[in-house]
């Protein structure tokens, strides 16, 4: 990359995660007036919602430079939760295969705001254009747990969280604010049980997990990683957070004798090459 494109990278991933909002962020004062007056009721309705299930919220705090880099909590504004280390290891495994010729395209199994899809689709505009983006989600929230099935999601909570429902359409306009939605870009809606299986992808270079939980996690595995190509990369986002994640990915490297080593990217995301 040119110079100026590595800076616009750069500030992409800052504006992605909000990091100039990250520790600055304040509820008042807000005038009066009825605009401001509801965004304020939204803002402390998130705030209140995420602090009870002890999630942390950056931005109305000091240290939330520090946790937006390391991917810790969630951003009011932004575009991603991932957080600075995370993005960076999408931008390495992207440059990795690009380097390697290593074929297939790039799909994220929940996609949130879609940051980790618009940062990828920027790099590949500049790196290979003829890569696809898949972006795979509910666009509804996380799944109520399928207990009788996957008892390792037991109690999981994810579904009642109102700030994980992001439209498909929302999503496709946070493309267009970058002026990065174009045939490249390809959306996958609904259940990861009801999609992936069938999902018109040949060949993947990046599959970027992010379901959360057991079931989530397991199906992208299931119906995804016989395309990954040799030497393309597997990331899964909550494996260090998460047990049943962890578990899920576990289980299936255990089922198909996968051995290739896990590494850290930031104590929550890990991810593994496959081999060559």
């Amino acid at each position: 990359m040119t110079v100026s494109e590595e800076n616009y990278i750069e500030l992409l991933k800052e504006v992605i995660i909000d990091i100039d909002n990250a520790n600055r962020y304040q509820l008042t004062p807000y005038p009066s007036h009825r605009s401001n007056f509801l965004k304020r009721f939204v803002i402390n309705t998130m705030i209140n919602t995420l602090s009870k299930k002890e999630l942390i919220i950056t931005g109305i705090n000091e240290h939330g430079v520090k946790q937006r880099e390391s991917g810790q909590g969630w951003p009011i504004n932004g575009y991603s939760m991932i957080g600075t280390k995370r993005l960076n290891n999408v931008q390495f495994c992207i440059e990795s295969v690009i380097k390697n010729n290593v074929e297939g395209d790039f799909i994220e199994t929940g996609v949130w705001r879609g940051g980790a899809c618009i940062l990828a689709k920027a790099l590949f505009n500049i790196l290979d254009k003829d890569r696809t983006i898949w972006v795979a989600d509910s666009f509804e929230g996380l799944p109520k747990p399928n207990e009788e099935l996957y008892p390792e999601d037991k109690g999981d909570d994810l579904y009642s969280i109102e700030q994980l429902r992001v439209s498909m359409e929302q999503v496709k306009q946070n493309f267009k604010r970058f002026n990065l939605f174009d045939d490249n870009v390809k959306f996958l809606k609904g259940w990861f049980k009801d999609t992936l299986k069938d999902a018109p992808i040949e060949k993947i270079a990046i599959a970027r997990l992010d379901g959360d939980m057991y079931e989530s996690t397991m199906d992208s595995l299931t119906n995804l990683y016989h395309k990954v190509s040799p030497g393309g990369f597997v990331i899964i986002d909550d494996y260090g957070v998460i047990e049943a994640c962890k578990k899920a990915v576990h289980d299936f490297r255990d089922q198909n004798g996968i051995t290739e080593e896990l590494i850290n990217i930031d104590d929550c995301g890990y991810y593994w090459q496959v081999a060559k």
